[in-house]
């Protein structure tokens, strides 16, 4: 993988809960000498919100929104290269699932403004799921907090990623189907999926692997 990461200093991971991007974000760290960003985590909100108790939409989303920002505004300014868990996008996607039509103005307001001092990964690696294969993983990991997603947010959410994606050309991505493989558990489908990432990635571009 060398080869390949000696150019992109900024390189995210993004995909719904469940497609492994931590797990990923993790690899490639580790294999670059990377700093990660991490996923901003313990929002006060979050467990509230997946309960659907009213008014946490908007306070859980401009939470992630001033941590993601944090975290994301100096991220062009190290000299090594850096792996994030998210694109900060990610944050707007969730607004639009998430939020009523007049808590989005307000949150655009303050998105427009911090969106404007971060920098734009060279490199995005896009992991897909299908729903079915989310709800599955999602029960499987049984994250006492994620209990409460239903299954009809989990099909909102991937389609609401399927979306932003079909339309993504700020940077180089690639698009990874991961319905068919599981790299978190399976070390043979990790080593493919690294092979596939030591070739060059130009555009976007699509790993479909075969059993």
């Amino acid at each position: 993988m060398a080869n390949l990461f000696e150019q992109p200093h900024f390189i995210a991971v993004e995909g719904p809960i469940r497609a492994g991007k931590s797990s990923l974000a993790q690899v490639l760290a580790d294999t670059l000498h990377a700093r990660r960003i991490v996923e901003p985590e313990n929002n006060p909100f979050l467990d509230r919100f997946y309960q659907g108790q009213p008014g946490m939409a908007f306070a859980t989303q401009m939470w992630f929104l001033m941590e993601r920002h944090e975290q994301l505004h100096d991220a062009e300014d190290f000299s090594f290269p850096v792996v994030a868990d998210y694109l900060f996008e990610k944050d707007k996607i969730f607004a639009y699932v998430n939020l009523s039509d007049a808590e989005l103005a307000l949150y655009n307001r303050y998105y427009q403004m911090f969106r404007s001092d971060i920098p734009t990964p060279e490199l995005v690696i896009y992991l897909q799921a299908s729903p079915d294969v989310l709800k599955q993983r999602l029960r499987r990991k049984a994250v006492p907090g994620e209990r409460a997603i239903s299954d009809k947010y989990i099909e909102q959410v991937a389609a609401a990623y399927e979306h932003f994606f079909f339309h993504y050309s700020a940077s180089d991505l690639l698009v990874v189907n991961t319905s068919e493989i599981d790299f978190v558990n399976n070390n043979r489908d990790l080593q493919a999926l690294l092979r596939r990432l030591s070739e060059p990635v130009h555009g976007t571009q699509y790993f479909l692997p075969l059993r």
